[in-house]
C-alpha cells in the first residue's frame, strides 16, 4: 500500500465523509501526519516487523498489580460497552500510562486476528513500539483519537480501525487508555462516542471514589443533564477549595484543571461550603441556582458519601478533617484533633467517645450487639445525634461497604411515603416516573436502613412495613413482584412509643420487631464534653486551623439550656468561627445578637435539669487521657437497662416539664424572629418541621 499523504488521505476521507464533518478533517490529517512524521524520527518503517514479545508473566502481573485501581473501576464499564458491540468482528483494550496493555475483551475470532499484530496484554503499544496507532497517538496527544485502516504507520495493522480515548484522575494526570478495536470494514462513525462516555464513566467514578469523603458538586446549565455523563463535577474542600474536577466540568468552565484549583467555591459560584450545605439538609430540597462571575448560570446538586465520612453531631463537617490541596490518598494521615495524640483520627463509634460517660456506656452497649442481626432503637431529643450514632454503627459494622440509606419519616409527606419507602412500578399512581422508582428499602439491600423519626410515620404504613421487616421482601405499589432484601434496621424517635401505643397511634407489634437495643442518647444539656464536642466542631469547620473559644464565650455555652442540642451548638459555632476568620480566638463579639439575647433570657432555666451535685464536671479532654477513676464517674445517672423518657424521674411542681420548656423556647424563637417560622429554626437548629409538629400537638385545649 503507498505511503504517500494522498493515498493515506483517500483513505481518512473514507472513514467520516459527512459535510458535517468536513471542517475536522483537516485537523485529523494534520494530526495523523505529525504521527507519521514522529514514528519516521523515531527509525521506524512502515513495512518492518517489529518485536511482538509481550512481557514476561511476571511483570505483567506486577503491571496490573500496580494499575489495580485502574482496572477495578474500568473492569464493570469494559463489559459494559462490550454488551454494545458484541459480534462487530472488535475488541475492548485498557492500556495504562505508559500504553502496556493490561486486559482485553472481545470477539473470539477477531482476538485471534488481533493476536497475530500482538493486540494483547503485556504488549506495549506506544508511539515508539507500534508506530501511529489510536492507543499511542491518543496517549502523546492526550485526547481522543480515530486511526483508521492505513493510518496506521506499520502496514500490518491497517486491517485495524481504532478508536480510543485517554483516562485521566481528577486532577489531571493520565491514567490509561480506553481503546475499541475492530475490522478496518466494520467501521462506524459512533464507536467514538461511545469510547469517550465510557472513559468520561471510568473517570467519575475514579472521581467518587478519591473524593468519597469531600463534597461534590454535580452542575450544569439545563437541570435535566444532572445525574448523567454530561454533568459537571467539582470537589471542593473543607475550606471551601477546589480540589479536583471531571472533564465536563472543565469543558462547561472553560477552565483547565490548574486554574480551577485555584479557585474556592466563593470566587468560582459566589456560594460558601456553609450555604451549600444549610439548602441541601432540608427535605426535598431543589438544585440551587449558582453563577459564575461572568453570568453563566447552573444548576447545582451537592453530594457526599455520608457512609464513609466521619461526622459529628450532623455537621457539614470533615469533607474530612485535612483540607487544601492534599491528594485524597494521603489524607488518612492527617492529624488527628489536638485532644486526641492518636496518627489516624478515629472514626465511627470511636468518634463518639468524647468523655461524656452516658455516651461511654451507649458505644460499650452498641459494640456488643454490633454484627449480631439485632435491631436497634435510638432515643433522644431532636439534635442529639441520633442519625450520626446510626453512621457510626453502620461504619463499624460488616456492612459498612453497603448502602446506608436513611429515611426521615416526619419530613415525607404522608402522600409520598408509602412510594418512597416501598417503591413503586409504571403507572403505580399519577405523576409517577416512567419507567417506576426503586424504593428506599431496596436502596438499602445489603446495607443499613436508617428509619429516623419512626414514632412519625402514619399508622396505615406500619403494618406493611412490619410485613417488610418480618419477610425480608418488599412489593412495590402496583406490582405483584416481590424483591428479596436484606437490611440491618436501625429506628430512631424523640416521641414516647409506649404512650403512643397506649393511645393506639404505634402498632404495639412494631415496636417490639425494632426495639431490639434501646438506646438513650443524653441532651447536650446532660452532658459533660461540651467542650470536647465544641473543639471537633471547630476542628471540622475550620481544618486549617480552629480558633479558640475564651473563657467568657465557653462559660455562656455552659449555661445555655441548648434546646437544639449539637445540631444548634454547630450552627452558633460555625457561624462565630466565620466571624472569627484572621482571628486566634472567638469571643462574645463573634457570636450573633440572638443567641446573647437567649442566652440572657434562658439563664433561669438551667435550673430545669440540674447536675447532681455529686457529679465531678470532667475537664475537656477524651477519656483516653484521663485517669481511669475520672473517666468511670457518671456524668449523668446511667439506668442499668434502656429506658423511655418517659421513665425519668418526674420534676418537681413548682418546675415546668421538658416538653414545656422545649415549646416555650420555640414560642420565643417565634416572636423573636417576628413569627417566621423559617428564621426561627435557624436560631433553634430544628427544621420547620418540627416546630410545626411541635406547635400544633400543643395546642391549648
Amino acid at each position: 500500500m503507498s505511503t504517500s499523504r494522498n493515498s493515506s488521505s483517500r483513505s481518512w476521507s473514507s472513514v467520516d465523509a459527512s459535510p458535517a464533518a468536513a471542517s475536522r478533517q483537516d485537523g485529523r490529517v494534520d494530526l495523523i501526519q505529525q504521527s507519521h512524521e514522529r514514528c519516521a524520527a523515531l527509525g521506524l518503517t512502515r513495512i518492518e516487523r517489529p518485536d511482538y514479545e509481550p512481557l514476561m508473566r511476571s511483570d505483567l502481573s506486577v503491571a496490573r498489580e500496580r494499575n489495580q485501581r485502574l482496572f477495578a473501576h474500568a473492569a464493570p464499564v469494559m463489559e459494559m460497552l462490550y454488551e454494545q458491540i458484541v459480534n462487530t468482528e472488535s475488541m475492548l483494550v485498557l492500556t495504562d500510562a505508559q500504553g502496556t496493555i493490561l486486559h482485553s475483551i472481545g470477539d473470539n475470532d477477531f482476538l485471534e486476528r488481533a493476536g497475530k499484530v500482538a493486540l494483547q496484554p503485556g504488549v506495549n503499544w506506544a508511539e515508539h513500539s507500534k508506530g501511529t496507532n489510536a492507543i499511542g497517538t491518543a496517549l502523546f496527544e492526550e485526547r481522543p483519537t480515530l486511526v483508521h485502516a492505513d493510518e496506521h504507520f506499520m502496514h500490518a495493522n491497517n486491517f485495524l480501525t481504532c478508536s480510543a480515548a485517554p483516562i485521566f484522575d481528577p486532577r489531571g494526570n493520565m491514567l490509561g487508555v480506553l481503546d475499541v478495536s475492530g475490522d478496518q470494514r466494520s467501521y462506524h462513525q459512533h464507536t467514538m462516542g461511545l469510547v469517550r462516555m465510557s472513559a468520561r464513566m471510568i473517570e467519575n467514578h475514579w472521581l467518587s471514589d478519591d473524593y468519597s469523603n469531600r463534597l461534590r458538586l454535580h452542575f450544569h446549565s439545563r437541570v435535566e443533564f444532572i445525574g448523567t455523563l454530561l454533568e459537571g463535577i467539582v470537589v471542593v474542600g473543607a475550606d471551601g477549595k477546589i480540589l479536583g474536577a471531571n472533564r465536563s466540568a472543565l469543558d462547561q468552565l472553560a477552565m483547565t484543571g490548574i486554574s480551577l484549583r485555584g479557585h474556592t467555591l466563593t470566587t468560582l459560584f459566589g456560594t460558601t461550603v456553609a450555604a451549600v450545605h444549610d439548602h441541601f439538609r432540608m427535605p426535598l430540597p431543589v438544585p440551587m441556582k449558582l453563577s459564575l462571575p461572568n453570568g453563566l448560570h447552573f444548576h447545582v446538586s451537592a453530594r457526599i458519601d455520608w457512609s464513609t465520612r466521619r461526622v459529628f453531631g450532623g455537621l457539614p463537617v470533615g469533607f474530612d478533617d485535612g483540607g487544601g490541596d492534599v491528594p485524597p490518598r494521603s489524607t488518612e494521615a492527617a492529624a488527628a484533633p489536638r485532644a486526641e495524640p492518636a496518627a489516624k483520627p478515629p472514626s465511627g463509634l470511636r468518634y463518639l467517645q468524647t468523655g461524656d460517660a452516658h455516651v461511654e456506656t451507649v458505644v460499650q452497649k452498641v459494640h456488643r450487639i454490633l454484627n449480631r442481626d439485632i435491631p436497634l432503637l435510638i432515643l433522644g431529643e431532636t439534635g442529639t445525634g441520633k442519625e450520626l450514632l446510626a453512621r457510626a454503627v453502620h461504619q463499624d459494622s460488616n456492612r459498612a461497604k453497603q448502602p446506608f440509606v436513611a429515611v426521615n419519616c416526619a419530613s415525607i409527606p404522608e402522600s409520598l411515603i408509602e412510594a418512597e419507602l416501598f417503591g413503586y412500578d409504571e403507572g403505580a399512581f399519577t405523576g409517577a416516573r416512567r419507567k417506576g422508582a426503586v424504593g428506599r428499602i431496596v436502596q438499602a439491600n445489603g446495607g443499613t436502613l436508617f428509619l429516623d423519626e419512626i414514632g412519625d410515620m402514619p399508622l396505615s404504613l406500619q403494618a406493611r412495613l412490619l410485613r417488610v421487616l418480618q419477610e425480608r421482601c418488599v412489593t412495590p405499589l402496583g406490582s405483584h413482584k416481590t424483591i428479596a432484601v436484606d437490611i440491618a434496621v436501625i429506628g430512631a424517635t424523640h416521641r414516647n412509643l409506649r404512650e403512643m401505643i397506649e393511645r393506639q397511634q404505634f402498632r404495639e407489634d412494631l415496636y417490639y420487631r425494632l426495639n431490639g437495643l434501646v438506646l438513650r442518647l443524653p441532651s447536650l444539656r446532660e452532658r459533660t464534653d461540651l467542650a470536647v464536642v465544641a473543639h471537633r466542631i471547630l476542628q471540622s469547620e475550620c481544618p486549617q486551623g480552629a480558633p479558640e473559644i475564651s473563657p467568657a464565650v465557653m462559660d455562656l455555652l455552659r449555661r445555655y439550656h441548648w434546646p437544639g442540642n449539637i445540631r444548634q451548638l454547630a450552627n452558633v459555632l460555625r457561624t462565630a468561627a466565620v466571624m472569627a476568620t484572621g482571628e486566634s480566638t472567638i469571643t462574645e463579639a463573634h457570636l450573633s445578637d440572638d443567641f446573647l439575647e437567649d442566652v440572657r433570657r434562658m439563664a433561669p432555666a438551667q435550673t430545669l435539669q440540674p447536675s447532681p451535685p455529686s457529679v465531678p464536671v470532667l475537664p475537656a479532654q477524651p477519656a483516653a487521657s484521663r485517669p481511669a477513676h475520672v473517666a468511670a464517674a457518671p456524668a449523668v445517672p446511667v439506668p442499668a437497662a434502656p429506658i423511655e423518657p418517659a421513665a425519668a424521674a418526674p420534676a418537681p411542681a413548682d418546675m415546668r416539664t421538658l416538653e414545656e420548656a422545649e415549646i416555650a423556647m420555640i414560642r420565643a424563637a417565634l416572636d423573636a424572629a417576628g413569627g417566621n417560622i423559617s428564621e426561627a429554626s435557624k436560631r433553634l437548629g430544628i427544621s420547620r418541621n418540627t416546630i410545626y409538629r411541635k406547635l400544633r400537638w400543643n395546642k391549648p385545649g
